[in-house]
């Protein structure tokens, strides 16, 4: 069955109910007598029923009107209160949004830089309330350009028309080593890959960003150093390190990760191998203060990472 009549029909209906007057209730409604009538009418056809017997001198509500009535107001009192609670859940998640922001970022990117931003924040008197998506290069690009993400920290660039991306600094692909390591003990400079032919590897796993620009530069070198093993995150490729059981090729920035750790890195040489670093954000979206204060916050700390 179709409805066919709307909460502003009902609504003139209530009035020439407690008004006994088509008149008055115009009136009340600041609507013309026959715009109250349409709606009357509109009512009657839609529900087969006369409601009102108008006679010259009053307007007498039928027994099909007087049943109407109880459910009328509560329609509009249902209404009426669904409409102020979404008001004020909109209020509600419009601050919220204003105090939240979600942050797509490569893990690496949490202790160089997420960490200090958030402490920089707290010094300033904003107490920031983060939801963080740490994930792998490209599904942090696929987190921006969804939407999913206010925007991103990220190791490449802007792969979907709608989204840009900022560089922010060079983080140089290093050897990670045990301390103690031949290799690490070796005479202050750079390491040529020669020498990590008999050294059990550890590379980021197929696919992930930093394993393509590895192999791309090998690939131009005519290069094929072996590999041992293969991680998907730079964090287990320092715990294997930390116990010894081989050397990986890290980004410069799990330097700043590796607090605690019994680690070594060396600088390798020709062809250097290294990743942009930047934000990634979406066209069109305006930001808030605080995407605008965090923005600004790894700007400045991108400073001190492009002279580690």
């Amino acid at each position: 069955m179709r409805i066919n009549f709307d909460f502003n029909d009902l609504e003139a209906f209530l009035a020439v109910m407690e008004t006994a007057s088509f008149h008055h209730a115009a009136e009340r409604l600041s609507l013309s007598q026959s715009a109250i009538t349409r709606r009357i009418q509109k009512l009657e056809e839609t529900l087969g029923s006369v409601l009102f017997e108008r006679t010259t001198r009053a307007v007498r509500p039928t027994l099909a009107a007087k049943r109407l009535q109880a459910r009328a107001e509560a329609m509009l009192e249902g209404a009426r209160e669904t409409t102020l609670a979404m008001r004020d859940e909109s209020v509600a998640f419009a601050h919220q949004r204003g105090s939240l922001v979600t942050i797509a970022m490569i893990p690496t990117m949490v202790t160089p830089l997420l960490a200090p931003a958030i402490g920089r924040l707290r010094e300033s008197g904003t107490v920031p309330r983060v939801r963080l998506l740490d994930r792998a290069a490209n599904e942090v690009a696929e987190a921006v350009s969804q939407g999913e993400a206010d925007f991103g920290i990220c190791s490449i660039g802007s792969l979907e028309a709608n989204t840009q991306f900022e560089a922010l600094f060079e983080d140089r692909i290093v050897l990670s080593l045990p301390r103690g390591h031949q290799l690490a003990e070796a005479e202050a400079g750079a390491v040529a890959w020669s020498d990590l032919q008999d050294v059990p590897l550890i590379l980021p796993a197929r696919g992930t960003g930093n394993r393509l620009l590895i192999d791309e530069a090998m690939a131009r070198s005519r290069l094929s150093p072996r590999w041992t093993y293969e991680v998907g995150r730079s964090t287990t490729a320092m715990d294997l390190v930390s116990e010894g059981i081989g050397a990986a090729l890290l980004p410069r920035s799990a330097m700043t990760s590796a607090q605690g750790k019994t680690l070594a890195f060396r600088k390798l040489g020709d062809p250097v191998v290294s990743r942009p670093v930047g934000m990634l954000t979406r066209n069109g979206v305006a930001g808030n203060p605080l995407t605008d204060a965090f923005k600004r916050a790894f700007r400045d700390l991108s400073e001190g990472l492009r002279t580690i």
